[in-house]
């Protein structure tokens, strides 16, 4: 049995610690007198005198901590965003602990068992449930409608309602959605290209010629060394990861195994068990046992799959918009190595779809009892204001010199279309050549790019290959123009079903999953499916289209009001 099976079994123990959750259980001083004025307490943006201290827990990881050695004077506890909420809003942010990854996960889950968590608390949609059902965590309803700013509601709220019904229980918001992207999650395939060229290949066209391509790059010795030791397409141990991951693949045969989609009868169904998975399934296990991935993929994080890419090993990869921040160390060891982004290909006879997941997974709550529950709105107010209001310094809290420094912030909301509309403002300046009509985000990217056309500057090619005239961005324009954007038909949140199964089945999908790719019988996916529908997806399933009638009932009435 491979990795999957602990992973498996870790998630399995949260579930059932956070099932435990003790009712009534709460932490901490909930007597603290809110010492705001009147004015100040309705002000969005008003510092509080004296200061208060809030409290977070925080996930770290080798990015972020690579990020903050090249920041002198700044520490995760100590930085630009905490020094700025301090000094605008009278906000002390506080970290009661700092872990990485599974750790990070596993003491979360313990801490939220245990009713034993901070001020604000930042949860999937399963804790967010188990938290409100155990009665832990404030009614967010009028914080939210009080002291969001307008700009904080359009930017929460562009992609419509969905993440806000995803924390309402019993009529209530019980966290506030940490903004995301649909778009963002759009996939697009990366292709080294000067092996193209060594090998007199052609960029695919359909997903045969991604075949094609990768069996050319696993055979052909593209990198020259005289040793069969290149890969044709790049895995990782979780199928799903945003680079590296199936999903782009699997659409190229109709699958779309994480998102639910409409039925024949006008419903939803879940894409996961539908048979064009099991096409896409039998497809990679032959990849894999012709030697086209990876042999030990399965036990690789993204890190860890990454040096196979940084050694000059990978030719191929499905991945997100970002992907040439990733593969750009490429360039540090072979100067010759090219990377470009094509769209995703379907089979032939195929229409090409690009699956979008719902990209709002998390959510922030505040503990039951804590007498300043607006902080984490107002909060999200100077994040957003600072980085895309009127008087943004982007390039101070957002970006810094190709530094991801909004990660400094325990709040990270965005606008959701705010990478492709940079893309449109900078393509359109480039069409007319008056590019002082940039401003804040679209500026900053535009500045890197031509620094690395007329100085070389390193970390401009991954802007270029973002944002450029080929870039991801220009693909996702046309993705979007062209309407083969798929997005996710499900966005209501958890259902009572999901909250104990769903993780479950999940774990049960990338199992199978990644047993028939290593080459167990393609029969296992048609056990899967049967188990699936037994272990809680047909409940799930009804849920879901019960959710789905009254939304379509509730669209129907509002459009019957608009005439």
């Amino acid at each position: 049995m491979h990795k999957r099976w602990m992973y498996k079994t870790r998630w399995t123990i949260i579930i059932f610690l956070t099932v435990c959750i003790p009712t009534g259980h709460t932490q901490g001083d909930s007597g603290h007198i809110n010492n705001l004025s009147k004015d100040q307490q309705t002000s969005s943006l008003a510092a509080y005198s004296p200061p208060i201290q809030v409290s977070f827990v925080r996930e770290t990881g080798e990015d972020l901590q690579r990020m903050i050695e090249q920041l002198p004077g700044e520490t995760l506890v100590d930085n630009r965003w905490t020094r700025l909420y301090e000094q605008e809003l009278g906000i002390q942010i506080r970290y009661d602990w700092i872990a990485t990854g599974d750790v990070y996960n596993q003491k979360l889950g313990v801490s939220l068992a245990a009713g034993r968590f901070p001020d604000v608390v930042r949860v999937n949609p399963y804790q967010l449930r188990q938290l409100s059902n155990a009665n832990l965590i404030e009614d967010l309803t009028e914080v939210y409608r009080d002291f969001a700013t307008p700009l904080t509601k359009n930017i929460l709220e562009a992609e419509g309602k969905g993440a806000f019904d995803a924390a309402t229980i019993n009529g209530k918001l019980m966290a506030i959605p940490e903004s995301s992207s649909s778009i963002e999650t759009a996939q697009y395939l990366w292709i080294r290209t000067d092996w193209l060229d060594k090998l007199g290949l052609q960029a695919p066209e359909t997903i045969e010629d991604v075949l094609k391509v990768s069996e050319a790059f696993t055979s052909c010795d593209p990198d020259g060394n005289g040793e069969q030791d290149t890969y044709g397409l790049a895995l990782t141990s979780y199928l799903w990861d945003p680079v590296m991951g199936v999903s782009g693949f699997m659409a190229g045969y109709g699958a779309f195994p994480n998102i639910w989609i409409k039925d024949p009868e006008g419903g939803l169904t879940y894409g996961g068990i539908q048979p064009e998975v099991r096409k896409a399934l039998e497809v990679l296990q032959t990849m894999y046992l012709e030697g086209q991935l990876d042999p030990d993929f399965a036990y690789k994080n993204g890190s860890k799959a990454y040096r196979l890419i940084d050694q000059g090993k990978i030719g191929m990869l499905y991945g997100e918009q970002w992907t040439p921040f990733v593969v750009q160390s490429t360039r540090d060891e072979d100067p010759e190595a090219e990377w470009q982004a094509y769209p995703i290909v379907a089979e032939t006879g195929r229409n090409r779809v690009v699956p979008l997941r719902s990209n709002t997974g998390n959510y922030f709550a505040v503990r039951k009892g804590f007498a300043h529950p607006e902080v984490v709105v107002k909060l999200m107010n100077l994040h957003l204001d600072k980085n895309w209001g009127q008087n943004a310094e982007y390039e101070t809290y957002y970006n810094d010199d190709s530094r991801a420094v909004w990660m400094l912030s325990p709040v990270t909301p965005f606008p959701g279309t705010k990478n492709l509309d940079a893309y449109r403002d900078i393509r359109d300046a480039r069409t007319t050549g008056d590019f002082s009509v940039l401003e804040n985000e679209a500026l900053a990217i535009h500045k890197r790019i031509a620094a690395y056309e007329s100085e070389g500057l390193k970390s401009g090619w991954g802007w270029k290959q973002t944002y450029g005239p080929t870039g991801a961005f220009s693909i996702a324009d046309d993705y979007d123009l062209n309407g083969q954007l798929l997005y996710d038909q499900f966005t209501g949140g958890i259902t009572e079903t999901m909250v104990d199964r769903q993780i479950i089945l999940r774990d049960l999908q990338l199992e199978v999953f990644m047993n028939i790719i290593y080459g167990s019988p393609i029969e296992e996916f048609d056990q899967f499916v049967v188990d699936w529908l037994e272990l809680g997806g047909k409940e799930i399933t009804s849920e879901v289209n019960a959710w789905y009638r009254t939304q379509a009932a509730r669209d129907h009435q509002a459009f019957a009001l608009s005439y």
